[in-house]
């Protein structure tokens, strides 16, 4: 099996997070985004040690278990979506699956008790991180999620099925705006342009929304001939770059939608480093305020630009309950919730606890879960900002019980054994 080398083969397992395995010559195969039950064409990108990688070029066959039409016109050409050709019920019993997979890696004994769907299937998201780009190569500009398989290329995407229709109102406002004033999109080989990212966050209930626009602080002169730009670092640099950008004509453009919600605040941050990530070196309101609240359990939390929150706001509170039904009593108990982000997990607990204590690297957050216990009228929270192995050995308390929940990358094996 050489690199490069092309086959046809069906797929016959599928492992976390997106893996197709196949088997040629007795050796394992994985395919990036392929499922089982798949007729596939792929090519050979490694082949080493017993084991290959190659890449997915066509579906020949569906799976027996792809039932299901696309609700999305964008689907396949989307890497957002996976498994829109599933039901959701197959969606779910996939997801089951390859968690058991992974528990089963590390633990021989548990207790399986099943899996929960989200209460909404589709307009459930509460933030998306759009990218501005091109569609291909010095194509025209595009704002939207990125094509499946693709670092460059984006897809624009005009009806996402998975977030509410505000977005996609909103997402195509603000294209028209930028094409019309010829303003270029930041390239992340030549760290070249102004637009980065566009972040829409909308509450699950009050539907209000909060609108960030990042981008780098370079400025032209609204001409695609004229590649020489400038920082606005010297004095009056913010009102150049919003003059450059036409934020009052985009501002004025987005308030004259018809939208179910309404927009409470929008931001302008200003990020000039070299990873595609949303970040901050400085942050301009350019209206209305720079948080909203949504509402988990009874209890309210305020959400700003940076800080942490399911994006399923009503699938979290399923989650939440779920683990607060777990707990059970614990009126005469230390809570500590590892990684509490705005301390949604800490504040459902703090009720019923004799006090719960809340860690979080992200300075923000941390001032944000502060603010909500305030709001929430809870005076047996305690949070703090810091890295969670480090933190650990400075707390004279011990807990009576953890919760965790850390990031993706999982809980450093140090801070585990702490």
């Amino acid at each position: 099996m050489k690199k490069g080398s092309e086959y046809e083969v069906t797929i016959a397992d599928y492992e976390f997070p997106n893996k197709g395995i196949a088997y040629i010559e007795e050796r394992k195969v994985t395919v990036k985004g392929a499922f089982a039950g798949q007729k596939v064409r792929i090519r050979i990108t490694k082949s080493k040690n017993g084991k290959a990688e190659a890449r997915l070029l066509e579906v020949l066959e569906p799976s027996p278990q792809e039932t299901a039409m696309p609700i999305c016109k964008d689907f396949g050409m989307c890497g957002g979506c996976t498994y829109q050709t599933f039901p959701y019920e197959t969606q779910l019993q996939i997801k089951e699956q390859q968690v058991r997979h992974l528990i089963n890696q590390v633990c021989k004994e548990y207790e399986w008790e099943g899996i929960i769907g989200s209460p909404m299937t589709e307009g459930y998201r509460n933030k998306m991180e759009f990218s501005f780009g091109d569609e291909y190569k010095d194509g025209p500009l595009a704002l939207g999620l990125h094509k499946k398989g693709s670092f460059y290329d984006l897809v624009t995407v005009t009806d996402c099925k998975i977030v509410d229709s505000d977005y996609n109102q909103i997402l195509d406002c603000t294209l028209r705006h930028f094409k019309k004033r010829v303003i270029p999109y930041f390239k992340k080989m030549s760290h070249e342009g102004t637009l980065r990212h566009l972040v829409v966050r909308q509450t699950a209930r009050s539907k209000d929304i909060l609108i960030n626009l990042v981008v780098s602080s370079q400025i032209g002169k609204n001409n695609p001939d004229d590649d020489q730009t400038e920082k606005g670092t010297e004095k009056g640099a913010f009102a150049q770059i919003k003059d450059y950008l036409g934020t009052e004509e985009w501002l004025r453009a987005l308030q004259a939608l018809e939208l179910h919600g309404k927009i409470v605040g929008v931001l302008l941050t200003i990020n000039d480093g070299l990873a595609d990530v949303v970040q901050s070196d400085e942050t301009h309101l350019l209206y209305g305020q720079d948080y909203i609240y949504e509402e988990i359990l009874g209890l309210k939390f305020r959400i700003t630009p940076f800080s942490f929150f399911q994006t399923n706001s009503l699938g979290a509170e399923v989650l939440y309950e779920k683990a607060r039904e777990y707990v059970g009593d614990i009126e005469n108990q230390v809570v500590f919730d590892l990684y509490s982000g705005t301390g949604t997990i800490a504040q459902m607990l703090a009720p019923v606890a004799k006090k719960v204590v809340g860690v979080e690297i992200i300075e923000e957050a941390v001032e944000s879960a502060r603010d909500n216990a305030i709001l929430n009228q809870l005076d047996n929270c305690e949070f703090i900002a810091g890295d969670v192995m480090k933190v650990l050995d400075g707390l004279s308390e011990l807990p009576d019980m953890i919760v965790l929940d850390p990031p993706r990358d999982g809980i450093h094996p140090k801070a585990l054994n702490k």
